[in-house]
């Protein structure tokens, strides 16, 4: 094997078999190409930061008008990309993949990114694990309790989502640097698997996170152009859906359609991590503080606004539009399951109404109440005949409108819990965790901890009149670190990762300025 990187490790068979000559040297050819690209345009995400906070707020680009006012559509959809009416979203390890290809949905969105923690051994065998699901009968028994699983007949579409363009793979290095996370996860599925996929008469398909601007999708273009000619493929054989999740992306969705007009398939509402974003773009507007996460639904006007225009937008351009996460686990007990699912169906319906084309579900059990509404509740495959070209126009204001509710001590202190359980579990090598009855990603952990940083950051007082300060937030994370050791036990408390969590929780939540994102420095402490 020539190697033409820096592995931090000696690579064991599973790794020597994806990193070979050939996937080594196109690896190779995409780094070259495109990382120092992906260089400048997060330089330019920092230049425009800095602009917002310095005062000004996100909007529509003057300049881009002609794309929103123009003409066009996007490349057909194919066959298989066109019904997603209900899609389960988790990690790529074994057992979670083939329980979530065999659930009763359309598709299965398998996660190298935020429903991940991106330790090296997890990641290769990520790879490992959708390769086989792609060639088929896929099987797995679970050595503690001996249990066997296999994949059934008609399993759901498979769709892969990479890791952002912020994070690095530093277990990976060329030139001195570590190489793009999102280039690595896009390389190895794509070269594991394209042969297999259009054997199926299918593509190769992808979700992309977290984009804030067109650019990066134009950049993401690029790099499926350079793929498909490097390949003798059709142009559109990738395809990928984009997740609408940051702020400054919601003023940018004509333009990002439009640069990948040959690879778009769809739009999705990424709520949570737009909550986030909404935090973290706005940090220095004390005016627009949040209020309780639990409080921050999609009923509230900024979010249903955003909900609406991506609708609209997407059909408009003949995309679909996808919809948000239902992270609720149903529960053993059944009055409570019913109140679980009553929730459910309530925020299912509002996505439907707004013209949805599909959905998320985090577990399988919500799948069936989930189906009533964006299977037997739509016509067809579909809802692109919806174009809501009768709405009232969504502006600025209405996309940034601040969000009424309370600031409350039990807020703030659930917020903590969750913080420190799920960066625990995380530096753990799991990125997805059932957390008092959802299942919490590092999305939801990233507005827990956000959220009281930005009430810190402006002084801001809870609904009994207590002043949000270091101080206070360090005394409840001590106070609460007790909670969730009587929670889990003494045993897991000192077997798992707890005090770091805590520390790392401490650090990112009192520094005077926000980290953009926990995994950054929890990455570090990864193996």
């Amino acid at each position: 094997m020539n190697n033409l990187f820096n592995f931090s490790q000696p690579l064991d068979n599973d790794a020597k078999a994806l990193f070979n000559d050939e996937n080594q040297s196109f690896l190779a050819e995409l780094v070259d190409t495109f990382q120092p690209q992906l260089e400048s345009l997060l330089k330019k995400r920092q230049q425009r930061q800095a602009q917002f906070d310095q005062g000004q707020l996100p909007n529509f680009d003057p300049a881009t008008q002609d794309i929103r006012e123009g003409n066009w559509r996007i490349a057909e959809l194919p066959a298989d990309l066109k019904k997603r009416r209900l899609e389960i979203t988790g990690p790529v390890d074994r057992k979670m993949v083939i329980n979530a290809l065999n659930a009763n949905v359309d598709c299965y969105m398998a996660d190298f990114e935020d429903s991940q923690s991106p330790t090296w051994e997890g990641m290769v065998n990520g790879q490992v694990n959708l390769r086989d699901a792609n060639i088929g009968g896929m099987t797995y028994t679970d050595p503690d309790s001996g249990k066997h699983y296999e994949v059934g007949p008609d399993p759901a579409l498979l769709i892969a989502r990479v890791r952002g363009l912020h994070l690095p793979e530093k277990h990976v290095q060329r030139n001195g640097k570590p190489i793009p996370g999102a280039l690595m996860d896009f390389a190895l599925y794509f070269l594991l698997n394209y042969q297999q996929r259009l054997q199926q008469g299918s593509g190769v398909y992808y979700y992309l996170p977290k984009l804030e601007h067109s650019d990066e999708a134009k950049w993401w273009a690029d790099v499926f152009h350079f793929t498909e000619k490097k390949f003798s493929l059709k142009t559109s054989t990738i395809r990928a859906t984009i997740l609408i999740e940051t702020l400054p992306a919601v003023f940018q969705m004509h333009e990002i359609l439009h640069a990948m007009k040959d690879h778009i398939a769809a739009l999705n509402c990424g709520r949570w991590d737009y909550i986030f974003s909404y935090i973290k773009t706005l940090k220095e507007h004390p005016e627009r503080v949040l209020p309780d996460r639990q409080v921050v639904s999609m009923d509230k006007p900024f979010l249903n606004a955003y909900s609406r225009l991506l609708v609209k937008t997407c059909h408009q351009r003949g995309a679909l539009a996808m919809g948000g996460m239902a992270a609720f686990i149903p529960s053993k007990d059944p009055a409570e399951n019913e109140k679980i699912l009553v929730k459910v169906h309530a925020d299912k319906t509002m996505e439907r109404d707004n013209g949805h084309d599909g959905t998320w579900i985090a577990h399988p059990g919500l799948a069936d109440t989930v189906r009533e509404i964006f299977v037997d509740g739509i016509e067809g495959s579909n809802q692109l005949n919806v174009l809501r070209e009768n709405d009232t126009p969504i502006d600025q204001a209405l996309l940034l409108q601040p969000c009424e509710g309370e600031r409350t001590e039990a807020g703030m202190r659930t917020n903590i819990r969750v913080s420190l359980q799920y960066i625990a579990s995380w530096l753990n090598g799991k990125g997805c965790v059932p957390i008092y009855g959802l299942m919490e990603d590092a999305a939801t952990a990233e507005i827990s901890r956000t959220s009281i940083w930005q009430w810190i950051r402006h002084g801001k007082t809870l609904s009994d009149n207590t002043p949000v300060t270091k101080e206070l937030f360090r005394q409840y994370l001590q106070e609460e670190a007790e909670v969730v050791k009587n929670e889990v036990g003494e045993q897991r408390w000192n077997n798992e990762p707890f005090s770091r969590a805590l520390s790392l929780l401490e650090e990112i939540t009192t520094a005077d300025e926000l980290v953009d994102f926990l995994t950054q420095p929890g990455y570090q402490q990864l193996k």
